[in-house]
């Protein structure tokens, strides 16, 4: 869903149009009722795998969005395909953080927990602050499903939950009421609870409905008798918070007007800005895109959505293995596609020895890794950043790779078009690290004008290059360029350009097999030299007071890191923020930028795999703050720790 954003002073108008009109209507609607305007609120809804919690969070975030509020989202779900129906382990969860003002970060904790069962109260409560809003399921608060997760005694009635405003809500029997009328089974009328409680929180935060109420009749259009149902379960649910006197009070959070320069947004996944980037690349480089991919989470949502596109000269190929897909995909690069290959970190491992091949040939070829727990299978579901030394130095030999990290959700679209631009134009293979923090969160994000995308053009070989002693031309398919260090890029087919390919050295120029001493050693190194000479931005560094502190962070932990910063300055303490798009090559002015600073700070969630690149190449005693628990930094306790850093 996309949302016109022009000046401030027009968005005021926008809301006093027609979202204005909308929050009117249900304000007449809601009667009596107190209505408190809020600056920001953090919701999570959270229910059994099956549940429907991911769509719930989903629907609610396009209505947050189209409204014109600034947001950030957690999905957080089990790995299993269906987890046992009622456990922790199979508890799913959505939160999202929307707010009137630029905000950066998901949320620490919940100011609203919408719980389906016990097993959903037990699993998050320890996030829940005391006084927040409790909204509880209370038809699956029997004893055998309290008993499958420890409780012995009913949270509902034995005072645990004495300092939360606890709402019980017999969602599943108003469900089913609401429903009696649509000819349904019991169980089919029950799969509906998740929308009676998006339609509850709609009323609760004035949240438009025509979009979710048109997404529906969408989704179920072959089931319109279904698409019905869950409309009327919506409705239900808003009715139910606009009459019962447990919920006396509505809250307002209104667009963040001054939070979005001007432009069209709309929200958006990691893992489709990056598609939509892969896509854009394409298209401003005049080339076929060709995804070679073999289905992995949190990475497979890339292959589903490409495979959307044919109408852009897409091409996905879903492999029978992750070495066939970069395989198929490498092949698709020596026959001038832009070649990109979808992955993490196991199917890395798998294609570690295609990725040296392509080092060795030195076509361009994109190998996106949306990290996730690790090691082997890990956590599949769960967000890491571990897979930086692997991206660095996961290849036999020498075969230096460049790497690029976004740091939000929508820079998922700038990272890979910066990709793309790096592969074209020095002929090489290049990492994108993403992970499962940003490829499935989302947040809103500026549809770009075509003008201001860079022009990824490239130029194919067309004929000879060399003249050899005696006059003659010949093409030499590796003779570089004076300026990149890149070798043409021959399209097989074009008359005269006929040249070897393959994993054994070559000879400089000639590309004719070679196992001469001096020549490998000469190859190892302008290969080298030709990463360390790639073109990036000097890093930006945010200081506004002569802090003596830096942290500095790469990748999705951007947002907390500049939420903690954000903290620490509103309380005086000065403290200075970096953050790297570029970890190999680095830019050129970080080594002067960490001497300016007394304490360097790089906050990872590895165990300082950055931090140890940055001792070993620039003797900085960097102090390294890591979490590997599968769940993104908190904005609070990132703040306590840079606070304990200054003061040390």
């Amino acid at each position: 869903m996309t949302s016109k954003v022009s000046s401030p002073a027009e968005q005021a108008d926008e809301v006093n149009g027609s979202d204005e009109a909308l929050v009117g209507e249900q304000r007449r609607r809601a009667g009596e009722k107190e209505i408190r305007r809020l600056d920001r609120v953090i919701i999570r809804f959270a229910g059994d795998s099956g549940d429907g919690m991911q769509l719930t969070g989903d629907r609610f975030t396009s209505e947050t969005a189209s409204f014109g509020n600034d947001l950030s989202t957690l999905p957080n779900f089990p790995a299993e395909i269906r987890a046992p129906a009622g456990t922790l382990p199979g508890v799913s969860s959505f939160q999202l953080h929307f707010a009137d003002h630029d905000i950066l970060t998901p949320g620490d904790a919940p100011n609203v927990l919408v719980a389906m069962n016990p097993a959903a109260l037990k699993a998050n409560i320890a996030d829940v602050p005391r006084g927040s809003e409790i909204i509880v399921n209370t038809d699956e608060f029997a004893k055998r499903a309290m008993a499958k997760v420890g409780y012995e005694t009913s949270p509902l009635e034995d005072g645990s939950l004495d300092g939360y405003n606890v709402h019980p809500v017999p969602l599943t029997t108003l469900t089913i009421e609401a429903l009696k009328d649509f000819g349904l089974s019991r169980k089919e009328a029950e799969r509906s609870k998740n929308m009676f409680a998006l339609g509850l929180l709609s009323w609760m935060y004035h949240r438009p409905t025509e979009g979710t109420e048109s997404f529906l009749r969408q989704k179920f259009a072959k089931k319109p008798n279904i698409a019905e149902a869950n409309i009327a379960a919506f409705r239900a649910g808003w009715n139910f918070g606009e009459t019962t006197e447990d919920f006396a009070v509505s809250y307002e959070v209104a667009p963040a007007s001054t939070a979005f320069p001007t432009g069209t947004y709309r929200n958006i996944s990691g893992n489709l800005a990056l598609s939509y980037g892969l896509i854009t690349a394409s298209k401003q480089a005049d080339l076929p895109l060709y995804l070679g991919s073999y289905p992995i989470t949190p990475a497979s949502d890339i292959l589903h959505e490409l495979s959307k596109h044919k109408n852009f000269g897409v091409r996905t190929f879903q492999a029978e293995d992750e070495i066939a897909g970069i395989g198929a995909a490498l092949g698709a690069a020596f026959g001038g596609s832009l070649a990109v290959t979808t992955t993490s970190g196991p199917g890395v491992a798998l294609k570690s020895e295609t990725i040296g091949l392509a080092v060795s040939l030195e076509l361009p070829l994109l190998v996106v890794d949306i990290q996730r727990g690790g090691p082997s299978t890990g956590l599949p579901t769960k967000t890491e950043q571990a897979d930086l030394l692997q991206a660095m130095y996961g290849r036999n030999g020498e075969a230096p790779v460049p790497v690029v990290a976004p740091r939000t959700p929508a820079d998922c679209f700038d990272a890979a078009l910066d990709a793309a631009r790096i592969a074209l134009t020095y002929r090489t293979p290049v990492f994108l690290l993403s992970d499962g923090y940003l490829a499935n969160g989302s947040e809103p994000w500026r549809i770009p004008d075509v003008d201001e995308l860079p022009d990824l053009r490239v130029q194919f070989a067309t004929g000879p290059n060399h003249e050899l002693a005696d006059g003659t031309e010949v093409f030499w398919p590796y003779k570089r360029d004076p300026q990149t260090l890149a070798r043409p890029w021959a399209v097989p087919g074009t008359l005269g350009l006929e040249h070897r390919i393959g994993g054994i050295e070559k000879q400089d120029g000639t590309g004719n097999i070679s196992y001469d001493p001096a020549n490998h050693d000469f190859m190892v190194r302008t290969r080298q030299a030709k990463i360390d000479g790639i073109e990036v931005p000097d890093l930006d560094v945010d200081d506004p007071d002569g802090a003596r502190t830096l942290v500095l962070g790469w990748g999705s932990t951007y947002g907390p890191i500049t939420a903690a910063v954000r903290r620490l300055r509103t309380t005086g303490t000065p403290i200075a923020q970096a953050h790297l798009r570029h970890l190999n090559p680095f830019p050129k002015n970080l080594g002067a930028v960490l001497k300016q600073y007394d304490k360097v700070v790089v906050p990872e969630m590895n165990l300082g795999q950055l931090a140890g690149l940055v001792r070993a190449k620039y003797l900085v005693d960097a102090r390294s703050f890591n979490q590997v628990n599968g769940m993104p930094f908190k904005a609070q306790q990132l703040a306590h720790v840079l606070q304990e850093a200054i003061n040390d």
